[in-house]
């Protein structure tokens, strides 16, 4: 993107579609049922998940950057509800990742080698500790990137505990079955965006898997879905309680009229 385009979509960002008196623009109000309501509240999975082996293309919705600035202004104003629209959205979605990760995992189940429900606790240790290790490396390479030398140096040596934790559990596993079955890669299905995770994944690849771009955006998706999920059922508490309000005062001025 230029400079020009990139300052461009500042403004929209910033002033809407009414910044420069563009009347062609305004014709599509964001209230429109063509307008994407997740775009609006920042949480469309077209727009978070581009550029991943996930990338689901263009929304079939408009995105404006414009738009969802003319949304946040009126939504100070009133409540538009558009929660709802957006919960809808990813729902739908997570529970089309959610049916993914199940055939996964019902697929490595039908192909990888059978083992005992004492084995397989120690390969699932070994995995879990995998994950730690994965997820501290990336927050260690963030912290690092933003300057916090001190604290990702301290992240890493909280990764050096891990890998020893890590050798003790691969140990009791190898130890659990035949040389040719432990050198076998074993697989498991990320819970978070379903990809899979290989039980002798070296560090470059977890970090890369839990520090990706796929991963985060997954994670941005889930937790955005129960925030909104919070504020949808706060804001209906907030309506009810105010519609009982207006009842009781409706009720007390006829008591009123009445006397």
């Amino acid at each position: 993107m230029s400079a020009q385009a990139q300052m461009r979509a500042l403004l929209d960002q910033l002033m809407g579609t009414a910044r420069d008196g563009d009347e062609t623009r305004q014709r599509v109000k964001f209230t429109d049922e063509r307008v994407c309501k997740s775009h609006l509240l920042n949480c469309c999975p077209h727009d978070i998940l581009s550029g991943t082996r996930m990338d689901l293309g263009e929304c079939t919705k408009i995105h404006d950057l414009a738009l969802r600035a003319d949304y946040e202004i009126a939504s100070k104003e009133r409540d538009l509800f558009f929660e709802l629209d957006a919960v809808d959205h990813l729902e739908s979605f997570i529970a089309d990742c959610d049916r993914r990760t199940e055939l996964a995992k019902k697929r490595l189940a039908e192909t990888q080698e059978e083992i005992s429900a004492e084995v397989a606790a120690k390969a699932e240790k070994v995995h879990e500790l995998n994950e730690e290790i994965g997820k501290l490396l990336a927050k260690a390479e963030q912290l690092g990137a933003e300057g916090n030398v001190d604290e990702a140096q301290k992240v890493l040596q909280e990764v050096e505990k891990v890998r020893t934790r890590k050798k003790d559990a691969e140990e009791e596993y190898r130890n659990s079955m035949p040389a040719s079955s432990f050198q076998q890669q074993k697989l498991r299905v990320c819970e978070v965006c379903s990809a899979y995770l290989g039980l002798h994944d070296n560090d470059r690849r977890l970090a890369d898997h839990f520090g990706g771009k796929l991963h985060l955006g997954f994670i941005q998706i889930r937790e955005k879905l129960d925030q909104l999920k919070k504020t949808v059922v706060d804001k209906q508490e907030k309506r009810n309680q105010e519609r009982l309000k207006r009842r009781e005062e409706r009720e007390k001025e006829e008591r009123m009229k009445k006397r």
